[in-house]
């Protein structure tokens, strides 16, 4: 009896490799490390907005709307609940993924305002913090295009014969992606109509 069940399992071993259970699970893999370096990206984003808020108000301190809806933003993200699931959840996937464009989107605002005040944008803390905040956005772009790449290439294996067979037998569903296009058109910077410029404030403590 025990022969028997040892043989059956080692033939459904078998079959499973041959109908794309190492597959699944290879690009089930690199989903996982794909979403980890977008995570980290994002957190990198997070981890400079105070420092550059702090920078932006010892210049323009009455720009509150501004400094407020960024802060509001990192604290909306910040206080979601980022699993390894959500990957398996469209719905909060979504929700994820408006709160990372309303930052974008308070980020970019915050930058247009910048520019109405040169003494800003000659402070060299804020020109480094700027600098790295472009380059985060650089890797946001990149890291984010990887996972888009490696959800597509998880979801063809276990939707395709017949993967999809085996798929079923170990539970493995299609993941959720990024919708690009949405989330480049909550990123793009806002046009800002100043009017007559406000003269420049001084920095705090001056």
């Amino acid at each position: 009896m025990r022969i028997k069940l040892f043989l059956s399992m080692i033939l459904s071993l078998l079959l499973l490799s041959g109908c794309g259970y190492n597959q699944i699970q290879i690009t089930d893999e690199q989903v996982t490390a794909s979403w980890s370096e977008v995570l980290n990206q994002y957190k990198r984003r997070a981890d400079l907005i105070p420092n550059l808020v702090q920078v932006v108000q010892g210049y323009a301190a009455h720009e509150k709307d501004v400094l407020t809806r960024v802060t509001e933003a990192r604290a909306n993200v910040a206080g979601m609940k980022v699993t390894p699931e959500l990957v398996n959840d469209p719905d909060a996937m979504a929700k994820f993924q408006k709160a990372q464009g309303e930052l974008s989107g308070a980020l970019s605002r915050l930058l247009v305002v910048a520019e109405n005040y040169p003494n800003l944008k000659a402070d060299a803390g804020f020109r480094d913090l700027q600098a790295q905040l472009e380059g985060t956005e650089n890797r946001i772009t990149v890291a984010r295009n990887r996972y888009i790449k490696a959800v597509q290439d998880y979801n063809v294996t276990v939707r395709t014969f017949p993967n999809n067979l085996t798929a079923m037998v170990v539970g493995a569903k299609p993941k959720a992606s990024f919708q690009v296009e949405n989330e480049a058109a909550i990123s793009t910077p806002p046009k800002v109509d100043f009017g007559a410029p406000a003269a420049p404030a001084k920095p705090a403590g001056q």
